[in-house]
């Protein structure tokens, strides 16, 4: 249990199988949804692979102005954390 259960509670993307330009779209709509239903955190499942995705999701949450901070998810390094600013 522990942290992992918590996790299972965030709104969550998955963007397995999709390459960089798609999953940077993906991810911005994601914040941008969250960002409207009201949400604080959001999760984001990139994998670990060779590190294109991963790199992409935390330019795209670095240059998003909704986004407050984001971090790795522990030791899953294969997903992201990203905190929500309020409407």
């Amino acid at each position: 249990m522990g942290y992992d259960m918590f996790l299972e509670m965030l709104p969550k993307i998955d963007l397995h199988g999709f390459d960089r330009e798609s999953a940077r779209v993906l991810v911005n709509d994601f914040v941008e949804e969250a960002s409207q239903m009201g949400y604080s955190e959001i999760l984001i499942i990139h994998g670990i692979g060779s590190g294109i995705v991963k790199e992409m999701v935390q330019e795209a949450l670095f240059k998003n102005k909704k986004v407050l901070s984001y971090h790795i998810c522990g030791e899953n390094v294969g997903c992201t954390i990203a905190k929500i600013k309020e409407r």
